[in-house]
């Protein structure tokens, strides 16, 4: 056999030194989460369950849209669904509520399938308002639904069997694992073989379709995982809030908020969604009590972003410094041919 043979050595970097620094980071804060109960107040503890919870449910529509091209404004149907099974199953059927929390992603996962069967032949503002639809369908039927108590809502009466120091526990946990599902999950995913697939999909579904990516089946996966993910953000706030009606269930405001923190964050990224977070989660305590004249003012903020800068904050200071927190590419150091 005659001929040249040649072997080529490269050596791939798939990790940064910000990402490990990151990865400590967050290590410390989960840990620091879990053990809230022993070093919080009670203030605190809700407080930081709810900035969890925020960042959990826009991360889940920042997956939809910033991946799967799926602009969703009726999210609230799956953290509403889901947080009225976690009720109904401990209240009403006496399952310990701590474990009705998984039981309950049945819900939202139930809904979510014939949900995306009726609307994903519709596109752009046709598939949103679709989901808004279905969002407000589930909001009139509990409405009227008497087991779990119609308009008047339910309370979590189950929970005075523990104390405050013990539900305080539970829900700490739940907490951390509901950010390592959402945020270490979606991590996880981009990196995997499928995160390929997924930002050939964001860049160009047709594209990517043309070399072999089922693109329908990756957005009804995104879209049911979107669903589990945001029914268990649901659950975990109700359960902190003791009580739930269907307003507060499927009211608009989870939509909005979801919306403004990935667009001033930044769309298609881990990072965007945590600074959008804090953003949001910041100015709601600061500038809340001024009512309307506060969401004009986020609301105006959004679309100077989503005009002036469609990165987002996270894609202005990559600009300056590329440190990212959960890299996901894959960078060649050196290679050399033999």
């Amino acid at each position: 056999m005659t001929g040249f043979e040649s072997t080529v050595r490269a050596q791939v970097r798939s990790q940064t030194k910000s990402g490990i620094a990151a990865m400590i980071i967050g290590i410390a804060l989960l840990v620091a989460l879990v053990a809230m109960p022993w070093w919080a107040s009670q203030g605190t503890i809700r407080s930081v369950v709810e900035l969890c919870c925020y960042i959990a449910i826009a991360q889940m529509w920042n997956l939809l849209a910033g991946y799967g091209g799926l602009v969703s404004v009726g999210q609230q149907a799956f953290s509403g669904v889901a947080a009225y099974a976690m009720f109904a199953l401990a209240q009403n059927l006496g399952i310990n509520p701590f474990f009705a929390v998984p039981l309950c992603l049945i819900a939202p996962v139930l809904l979510a399938v014939p949900t995306y069967g009726l609307l994903h032949r519709l596109d752009g503002p046709y598939f949103a308002i679709g989901t808004w639809v279905v969002a407000e369908v589930m909001r009139l039927l509990t409405s009227n639904f008497s087991y779990v108590n119609a308009g008047a809502g339910m309370s979590l009466r189950v929970m005075t069997q523990y104390s405050a120091h013990e539900r305080a526990i539970g829900v700490s946990i739940l907490c951390a694992l509901m950010l390592l599902i959402t945020v270490g999950g979606t991590y996880w995913l981009l990196r995997s073989r499928y995160g390929l697939a997924l930002t050939a999909m964001r860049d160009n579904p047709v594209s990517a379709a043309s070399q072999g990516v089922n693109v329908s089946r990756l957005r009804f996966l995104l879209f049911i995982a979107g669903a589990a993910g945001t029914g268990l953000a649901g659950a975990i706030y109700f359960m902190a809030q003791l009580r739930i009606t269907p307003e507060a269930a499927y009211g608009p405001q989870w939509a909005t908020v979801a919306i403004f923190i990935v667009m001033i964050g930044g769309l298609g990224s881990i990072e965007g969604v945590l600074v959008g977070s804090i953003i949001y989660f910041f100015a709601d305590r600061w500038f809340g009590e001024y009512g309307a004249t506060y969401l004009i003012v986020l609301g105006i903020l959004t679309l100077i972003v989503a005009l002036f800068a469609r990165q987002g904050i996270w894609g202005l200071m990559s600009k300056v410094v590329d440190a990212p927190w959960f890299p996901t590419r894959r960078v060649l150091v050196s290679g050399e041919s033999r």
